[in-house]
């Protein structure tokens, strides 16, 4: 497919997937018919299922001239997140942007640990109190009907149609593109997030994740290194410390694909030379940043959870377990601060 204006006529959905196809498998690309599905998706509008509907229909000059700059993108290794712009993650599509790491299935396991042992909000009785519950600018404020938002687990109702609940505070360290913080508080409405991040790119893009989502009663973004952005109050009130920091022991980035090496920020990938260099600091500050019997959830790489394991032990968690991912490797270390 050159660039010349006569080009554009005859290239239909099934022509465009058949020369996609054979000519990213020729250049390297380990899933041709995937890497061309989306990319026809993306410039079209149109869902995978749709492009199998309307294989005929013909596409237009700007379709193409989108299709020429993925086409390239992706042949040199570009991810394809990076060139769509968006990355599935749970049940929401996350903005990704190049400079900042791409959500991956792993990290979707980390997100369900925390969650099934949060307090689950069981006794919301309707999307209209649930509403004027998440539209509170701060826990624990009350409205006319002294109905209060942050109380404890298990407290029963103290009127009619009142319902007490209790708000969830969690930080989210080296929150990247906000996928971890966005999908806390999509599914528990009762959370509250603090997000925190040390690249401008990745504030900036977790910022507009929280945007798209509505979230930004919930979910807030800060600049800083690991903790240091949260002010002093809040220390000792967070209810879970989660986090999918840096990771990967130096030597084996050296071993990773070039999809991830050559267009992901090695400041989100590099974890020193254990791999634990940022986990020791973010146990350290959990320590003091939770409630007793708060939680922390980290994500790893497959190496280092022995290791991890100990040291959070060693330093004020108890009821840690090692979660293994969708491929079956050790992957998440969770556990609870001491009381």
């Amino acid at each position: 497919m050159s660039g010349n204006a006569q080009d554009t006529e005859g290239w239909d959905i099934a022509r465009m997937m058949q020369w996609m196809q054979s000519y990213l498998g020729s250049h390297g690309d380990p899933n041709p018919r995937i890497s061309t599905q989306w990319l026809i998706s993306e410039s079209t509008g149109l869902s995978r299922t749709e492009l199998f509907m309307q294989m005929d229909r013909p596409l237009s000059k700007d379709e193409l001239d989108s299709l020429r700059s993925g086409v390239k993108r992706r042949a040199a290794g570009e991810p394809l997140q990076y060139i769509t712009g968006e990355a599935p993650f749970r049940y929401l599509n996350i903005k990704v942007t190049p400079g900042v790491l791409i959500p991956r299935p792993e990290t979707e396991v980390l997100v369900s640990e925390l969650l099934a042992r949060l307090p689950k909000p069981e006794k919301i009785r309707s999307n209209e109190f649930l509403a004027e519950m998440s539209s509170s600018e701060a826990v624990g404020e009350s409205d006319d009907d002294n109905t209060s938002t942050n109380v404890c687990e298990n407290d029963e109702p103290t009127g009619t149609g009142a319902i007490e609940l209790k708000s969830l505070l969690v930080a989210d360290l080296c929150t990247g593109s906000g996928c971890i913080a966005c999908s806390l508080a999509s599914e528990h409405p009762l959370i509250h997030v603090i997000a925190t991040d040390i690249s401008d790119l990745s504030v900036d893009l977790a910022k507009k994740n929280v945007d798209a989502f509505d979230l930004g009663e919930r979910v807030g973004v800060l600049k800083g290194d690991l903790g240091e952005s949260i002010t002093e109050d809040l220390i000792g009130k967070f209810d879970a410390v989660i986090s999918n920091p840096p990771y990967i022991p130096t030597d084996v980035l050296a071993s990773l694909s070039c999809e991830v090496t050559d267009f992901e920020p090695e400041l989100a990938l590099d974890g020193g030379k254990d791999g634990l260099d940022i986990f020791r600091r973010i146990v350290l500050w959990s320590t003091s940043a939770l409630k007793p019997e708060g939680i922390l959830a980290v994500e790893l790489h497959e190496t280092t959870l022995d290791d991890a394991y100990r040291f959070a032990q060693d330093n004020g968690f108890a009821d840690l377990s090692i979660v293994k991912d969708l491929a079956g490797k050790d992957r998440v270390l969770i556990g609870r601060r001491r009381g």
